[in-house]
């Protein structure tokens, strides 16, 4: 059951490929779904991905860019 697993920070950074720094950036500006569980942040795999899929993780700047350019 490795979709129903809880990820820590630490977890997803390693996941993605991406620095811990960017998964704190993006619960504070991007408003991933992470769980505060103690002094831990959690989140379901399944969940996680979902909102990547969802353009959580997207740069909106670049995204601001390409409306901006027509």
């Amino acid at each position: 059951m490795l979709e129903d697993r809880w990820l820590s920070v630490d977890e997803i950074a390693a996941y993605l490929g991406i620095k811990r720094d960017t998964v704190y950036k993006w619960i504070a500006e991007k408003q991933m779904p992470m769980h505060r569980m103690g002094w831990f942040w959690k989140l379901r795999k399944a969940e996680f991905d979902e909102w990547v899929r969802s353009g959580g993780a997207a740069d909106n700047d670049i995204e601001r860019l390409k409306v901006d350019k027509k």
